[in-house]
């Protein structure tokens, strides 16, 4: 099934090319407006699936191309996002240590929508394809044996990053957490959908051009790690995002009046626009690219606008 928000923040459900309107089907769950409402509904599925389907079975559908999407989880309670968990198409020799770190809730932003590069010095603008978790149920100190049945189900993830912002070592929080600089979408495919999300294709293009093309069979610590691990710190609860991690080798630079398109097999495609008010200016090119090139540091540097070197 899928599941997602539509105009002012309606809940639907995904059929063909049309949505189908559920939201009083699962009404009686407490919620203090519709955009907690898929929280409740993720806590409480095992009751209101049934509800779900049928709403959706016996629904008129409206046309996707008439309605806006909604990021399908408005206001999760935790982003957690794993940090360098791929093998890098096998150019690391070793695997790296599992690691991760927090993103703002308010970052977060949906199909159609503008993540938007503020005025800070940073060397460059990134955003990070990524597969990303819907947590099911609470989740604490859980063992990899037991990991997947804590996935309600699957969407698209884009780690926003302001690379290289003062100073050096101390720029997580600043880096991540920008608003908008958190897309998901279009919306959550259950998990019941997906048989080895640990076997799907990811794709970004900017522009129509393929800058990032990996498979999740790459990643260094697999999604049951990912879950025991992020579960031995704090509990994930339901309506938590885990994003599993991107390929770095294929990051590119994002710009004003990018049109950045991200399709993972099997869960959907989610689009989106970029803005920045000060048209600052990268090459077009990947960080293997730049590194082929014999360019120094990770990416291509700034080239014009605010903050360009003299």
């Amino acid at each position: 099934m899928k599941i997602c928000y539509f105009n002012d923040y309606r809940l639907g459900v995904i059929k063909g090319d049309t949505v189908v309107d559920v939201t009083d089907a699962v009404k009686d769950i407490p919620h203090i407006d519709t955009r907690d409402l898929i929280i409740g509904l993720i806590a409480k599925w095992d009751s209101h699936k049934a509800k779900v389907e049928k709403a959706a079975a016996d629904g008129k559908g409206v046309p996707l191309k008439d309605v806006r999407l909604r990021p399908p989880v408005p206001k999760p309670g935790n982003i957690v996002c794993m940090a360098v968990n791929y093998m890098e198409d096998g150019t690391l020799k070793e695997r790296p240590q599992i690691n991760a770190f927090h993103k703002a809730a308010s970052a977060v932003i949906g199909e159609g929508d503008t993540m938007v590069l503020p005025d800070v010095p940073a060397s460059i603008f990134e955003g990070e394809a990524e597969l990303a978790l819907v947590m099911g149920k609470p989740a604490t100190r859980v063992s990899q044996a037991d990991a997947m049945s804590h996935i309600f189900g699957y969407t698209c993830f884009i780690d926003g990053s302001a690379r290289g912002l003062p100073p050096p070592g101390n720029v997580f929080f600043q880096m991540k957490s920008r608003d908008t600089f958190a897309p998901i979408g279009p919306w959550i495919v259950t998990a019941d959908e997906i048989a080895d999300p640990q076997n799907l294709n990811i794709t970004l293009t900017n522009n129509g051009q393929v800058m990032q093309k990996f498979n999740t069979n790459d990643m260094a610590h697999n999604i049951p790690r990912c879950i025991e691990w992020a579960s031995s710190i704090h509990t994930l609860n339901p309506g938590d995002i885990l994003a599993t991690g991107t390929n770095h080798r294929g990051l590119n630079s994002f710009m004003d009046g990018d049109k950045i398109e991200l399709t993972v097999e099997k869960v959907g495609t989610l689009k989106f626009n970029v803005k920045d008010e000060l048209k600052r200016t990268w090459a077009r090119t990947t960080r293997s690219q730049h590194k082929d090139k014999g360019g120094e540091g990770p990416h291509t540097p700034q080239t014009g606008g605010k903050y360009a070197a003299k």
